[in-house]
């Protein structure tokens, strides 16, 4: 069971060794941040508020005086190179360059598969650090004449590497100014009972907000990454701490994939489904409509929302399940807390501005990043984020990093030609094999899907491969409209698969609540999951509607 803390213990950012700032009712503003979001001298902090195990509500203090003053924590080692991973990742490579390329694939392309594979290899198994493996894998290329300098680094004027970066310092206000800690405590207060009570709150809030945010990156880091982070906290669970399981990794997991489903069920979820509606009208003769794409989507979709929070909740439970006491403590706290301070209400004013944008900046001709950006510098201006804590944000920097070298390499493999050889062959193989329709269908559905391990990016995918698999499916006789948007909606589910390969994707995995191996593994399990729902239930329901 659950209840509200106060245990006699330094605050969270005091014993890292950084200096909490008072906030008016909260105690201390930096108790709920991570630790590395502040930066000054040590000092201690005696009253925290956490939802924590425990059968009551204490409330300790402790006189600065009485309390002995912290001991200096000894510096981080840096994490060494792992020699046999990483020559595990180099031999990959060497052996894609080794063999001769396919009849039809340029001898650019074969090398630029091998470099591309063995960096995937090392996001993988992690022999150094991601954006260190990723940083080697363009140096890699460069090396080897594959790449040019602005080739290599072209991705990093790209919009969703940026704009999963300013979420996190955007995340760091919002947990820094207390208003996380308001909000957190506000959802406990009325979903709190249970955690997957509280993960269906979060869950279906996304999956409304959905088609009025077209950036999923947006969507995730910049709004309900921050709520979710502050809940974990709230709650006592954190991967500084070794706490992750409490709650944390569950939740961040079932989170991030609900992500892939809600951007699925509308044309103005992700902003690559667009592309997919102008590319099924050039094959079809005519465009689907934003109200059939969201009634043929709405079936499955429901679904997999509904059934992935019991899903994970029984294949990675978190270690605490029932929270009885917790909404009325998390009201105690509320109370506790006060009118909202100057910080909490720039920082309200600011997310709500940067959300307004993120809806209607379209039509003003605004972009995601310049609408994260104004947020941003209204709580750089006002001091409630300063630019030493964005540059001291190491997840960010280095999240940034990974995923603009991955979408680097990924979209030269395709300008290359590649992935257009990939499909020709994928096309002639499913054409010849003489299946029904609805099997060859599934064929091309599942190759379709899998094929994303190659992509860091829906558009990119959709971009060069949409096209050819619809056109072969419509050729082996799958409705033209059926193949359109199960292919289209499936290439955001798609995204689930690996920690790269949607904008939500990276910030979550970003957070450290979830290990790689468990990601890539549930990644896969939902996968299989989810395209048996959109298949099965999709196609009756599909019938249903009379779209075949």
């Amino acid at each position: 069971m659950l209840c509200l803390q106060r245990p006699p213990l330094q605050c969270a950012a005091a014993r890292h060794g950084f200096a909490p700032t008072r906030v008016p009712g909260l105690g201390h503003r930096g108790c709920p941040a991570l630790p590395h979001l502040i930066a000054s001298k040590p000092k201690p902090c005696h009253i925290r508020p956490v939802l924590g195990a425990g059968p009551c509500v204490r409330i300790q203090a402790q006189a600065a005086a009485a309390s002995p003053a912290p001991a200096k924590p000894p510096a981080k080692k840096a994490k060494q190179a792992d020699l046999k991973k990483l020559a595990i990742c180099v031999g990959l490579g060497a052996a894609i360059w080794a063999i001769p390329a396919p009849a039809g694939v340029g001898l650019p392309a074969w090398r630029l598969l091998g470099i591309f594979l063995g960096t995937i290899a090392g996001i993988i198994t992690q022999p150094l650090p991601l954006g260190a493996v990723a940083m080697m894998g363009l140096g890699a290329a460069q090396l080897t004449g594959i790449l040019t300098f602005q080739a290599a680094f072209s991705a990093f004027a790209n919009e969703i590497p940026w704009l999963i970066a300013i979420a996190f310092w955007l995340s760091g206000g919002f947990i820094r100014s207390g208003l996380g800690a308001r909000i957190a405590y506000s959802i406990v207060s009325v979903f709190g009972k249970t955690t997957l009570g509280l993960t269906y709150s979060l869950t279906l809030a996304e999956a409304l907000l959905a088609p009025a945010i077209p950036s999923v990156a947006a969507r995730a880091g910049g709004l309900f990454l921050p709520l979710a982070k502050a809940l974990c906290l709230a709650c006592g669970s954190d991967p500084a701490n070794g706490t992750e399981g409490k709650m944390g990794s569950y939740l961040m997991m079932t989170c991030f994939l609900s992500t892939t489903i809600s951007s699925a069920m509308f044309i103005t979820a992700m902003a690559a489904n667009p592309l997919a509606v102008n590319l099924a009208a050039e094959t079809l003769g005519y465009t689907i409509s934003w109200g059939t794409w969201a009634l043929s989507a709405l079936a499955p979709g429901l679904v997999c929302l509904l059934l992935t929070p019991a899903l994970m909740y029984v294949l990675y439970p978190p270690q605490v399940k029932d929270t009885p006491d917790a909404p009325a403590k998390a009201k105690e706290e509320l109370k506790r807390l006060g009118p909202m301070s100057r910080d909490e209400k720039i920082t309200a004013f600011a997310l709500g501005l940067t959300v307004c944008l993120w809806i209607g900046g379209q039509s003003l001709g605004i972009n995601a990043v310049a609408a994260a950006l104004a947020g941003l510098s209204i709580l750089l201006v006002t001091n409630v984020v300063t630019w030493e804590q964005c540059l001291s944000d190491n997840q960010a920097w280095d999240t940034l990093t990974w995923f603009a070298a991955l979408i680097a390499m990924a979209a030269y493999l395709n300008k290359y030609g590649f992935i257009s050889w990939f499909s020709d062959k994928v096309v002639g193989m499913v054409g010849g094999l003489g299946l029904s329709w609805q099997a060859a269908f599934g064929v091309v559905t599942a190759l379709y899907f899998y094929s994303h391990y190659f992509f860091a990016s829906g558009a990119a995918h959709i971009g060069a491969m949409y096209t050819a698999f619809v056109s072969v499916s419509i050729a082996c006789g799958t409705p033209g409209i059926v193949a359109a948007l199960a292919l289209g909606q499936l290439s955001n589910v798609m995204g689930c698969l690996t920690t790269y390969g949607i904008g939500s994707a990276p910030p979550y995995y970003g957070t450290g609540y979830v290990p790689q191996a468990k990601w890539y593994q549930f990644g896969f399990i939902f996968s299989v999951i989810y395209l048996v729902v959109w298949v099965g239930v999709g196609s009756a329901w599909w019938k249903v509607l009379g779209l075949y």
